[in-house]
């Protein structure tokens, strides 16, 4: 029979243990100055550094063009990733971006984008959720029509919760076992299933707009 102090012992060490592995393993995305696990896809080459750069209090200023994506070197499967981004006070209604999920290695021949899935960060429709490249699938219904140019499938809830120009938004995006959900702002927002592909690159896109970002955070999952 193991005594109660023995038990007690080993049940401190494995939670302090859990503790100091969950602690160890939230991965920053746009770790270093120089962005170092981070690639730039468009045409022509461009320097990282040419459309990112770091603030003093670690915001991160986006320019937004040329028009490309940001994706990691690193694939990743199960996780869960959070991000905060704002526009500026003074943005286009028309401003567009997304946070691209289980990223192909390369953009489809003859276009600009990889295979991926899309969640939405437009202005009011930040939740969408987009199957890109061609081959993206989940078994949820889109919300366009069959043959649609750009497939969507639209967020559940009916109103936003996105906030004002100027004012940061937080993201957090769960990814496991080819189930993907949604939060915005701490409001459940959209989910798909069955996802195909599973696992991938992590990637930003630059569509034109500048936008500023912090903590983008990546916490594997089991």
């Amino acid at each position: 029979m193991i005594r109660l102090p023995l038990l007690l012992s080993l049940s401190l060490c494995l939670a302090v243990f859990a503790r100091a592995e969950s602690a160890a393993k939230v991965i920053d995305l746009f770790g270093g100055n120089d962005f170092a696990g981070l690639q730039y896809f468009v045409t022509p080459a461009t320097d990282i550094k040419a459309v990112c750069t770091r603030q003093a209090d670690g915001v991160i200023a986006v320019s937004g063009s040329p028009i490309g994506y940001l994706a990691t070197t690193a694939i990743y499967e199960n996780y869960k990733l959070h991000v905060e981004w704002r526009w500026p006070a003074d943005a286009a209604k028309t401003s567009n971006s997304g946070f691209l999920l289980h990223v192909g290695p390369a953009p489809v021949k003859g276009t600009q984008w990889p295979v991926c899935f899309q969640m939405q960060t437009k202005p009011t429709r930040a939740g969408d959720i987009l199957p890109m490249g061609g081959d993206a699938k989940f078994v949820e219904k889109l919300s366009t029509p069959p043959g649609a140019g750009t497939p969507i499938l639209n967020r559940q809830p009916v109103d936003s919760s996105e906030k004002p120009f100027g004012q940061w938004n937080s993201c957090d995006i769960v990814c496991r076992a080819g189930v993907i959900e949604v939060t915005i702002n701490g409001v459940f927002q959209n989910k798909v299933s069955q996802c195909t592909p599973a696992k991938g690159l992590i990637g930003i896109q630059l569509e034109g707009t500048p936008f500023d970002l912090r903590n983008v955070q990546l916490t594997p999952l089991e």
